[in-house]
């Protein structure tokens, strides 16, 4: 029995050094049962010993080098029946006194299994008498061994598809608020032109008005379209502040565009001043600053036209522009794909790298397991008492 430490000790080694596996993995247990199969005979005790030494003497609470100290106890044994322990010391065997674990060996071997013997014993310096049957060594049961060893099942890796996103490219609007109105403006696109009703996006769309102002009481809502003013068409902004800029008197026709039906409405704006900025506007200020205002206001009322016209001009090439990102998004598909396929194939090659380890690594615990059963055969060997 002096082997079985070495052999737990290897048992420990297998388990610290094998690999241990992903977070994800999940851990499976197989039993590798050890045991032996040739049938040595004689008799049996069931203990490991080894002569008692000088530096053991104050341990054992001894005063003389005589007798074995047991150091282990097979308590399937009759050693273990009988109550030996670890660190008693055999003094004799039938009231013949033991000097040495080859005497016990001995004495142990020469009397046959199935005797009845009484042991001398000493225990923390007490002297006991226990009594035991010795065993036929080929009859005692086989000693298992049972550890456990992983089976390892590798999780499956799914990538997720590519989704490509759609590329909106936003429509440029112009937003105007005639401050003699009360409301808010924007130029119509194609796409809301349909959508309101409208065709070819001609007229301005009614973004907000304020409460109170003269285009709530004329009965004007957001989300109007102005499609005519004094019977003319509105195309744009510029077309609505050219035609209220042009009218002959404070009242304005406007057909609006409403749940895709036009109505008429009257619009009261304020009377027309001429020359100088006056009034309200021009209140408090000082003539040299109404006339800088008024220059501004000029060239401000000049440009709009200008650059709105610019903008509209813009819109065909911005809308050329999103259909060719639209195309090339779509010819770069094949290539998303593609890169999406070689990616999953690399994770799965990957995947069978892994299992072909785990499948080498459970190889390697079977052959460790038929090494630590012919370490059991030959403690079994050795084990004479």
């Amino acid at each position: 029995m002096k082997y079985v430490a070495h052999v737990v000790f290897v048992v420990a080694a297998m388990l610290a050094t094998t690999p241990a596996t992903a977070p994800a993995a999940q851990m499976t247990y197989e039993s590798f049962p050890f045991y032996g199969e040739e049938p040595w005979g004689g008799s049996y005790l069931g203990v490991d010993t080894q002569d008692v030494t000088s530096d053991r003497l104050g341990a054992l609470h001894m005063k003389d080098e005589r007798g074995v100290e047991v150091t282990m106890v097979d308590q399937d044994a009759p050693a273990g029946k009988a109550g030996l322990k670890e660190h008693d010391v055999i003094l004799s065997i039938n009231d013949q006194q033991v000097q040495s674990v080859e005497q016990l060996r001995r004495l142990i071997h020469e009397i046959p299994a199935g005797r009845n013997i009484s042991i001398g014993i000493s225990r923390e310096g007490q002297p006991m008498t226990l009594h035991a049957q010795l065993a036929e060594r080929s009859k005692m049961p086989e000693m298992n061994f049972n550890f456990h060893g992983p089976n390892i099942n590798v999780p499956v890796v799914h990538i997720p598809p590519i989704n490509i996103p759609e590329i909106d490219v936003p429509n440029i609007v112009v937003v105007h608020a005639p401050r003699s109105s009360g409301m808010m403006i924007e130029n119509l696109t194609p796409q809301l032109g349909d959508f309101f009703g409208v065709k070819g996006g001609n007229g301005v769309l009614v973004r907000s008005v304020e409460k109170g102002s003269r285009a709530e009481q004329a009965g004007i809502k957001a989300g109007d379209v102005i499609v005519k003013i004094n019977g003319s068409a509105v195309n744009d902004c510029s077309d609505f502040s050219r035609l209220l800029r042009s009218r002959t008197s404070t009242k304005a026709t406007v057909v609006v565009m409403r749940d895709r039906r036009e109505q008429t409405l009257t619009l009261n704006l304020p009377e027309k001043r001429t020359g100088s900025i006056q009034s309200e506007d021009c209140e408090d200020l000082g003539v040299a600053v109404c006339a800088q205002i008024k220059a501004g206001t000029a060239e401000v009322a000049t440009a709009i036209p200008v650059i709105t016209a610019d903008i509209k001009k813009m819109q065909p090439d911005l809308e050329k522009m999103r259909k060719q990102i639209e195309k090339e998004v779509e010819r770069q598909k094949p290539q998303m794909e593609k890169l999406q396929k070689e990616i999953q194939e690399q994770v799965r090659s990957h995947q069978g790298e892994i299992q072909k380890q785990m499948e080498e690594m459970r190889k390697d615990l079977e052959q460790q397991k038929e090494e630590l059963k012919k370490e059991m055969r030959e403690w079994r060997k050795s084990a004479d008492i």
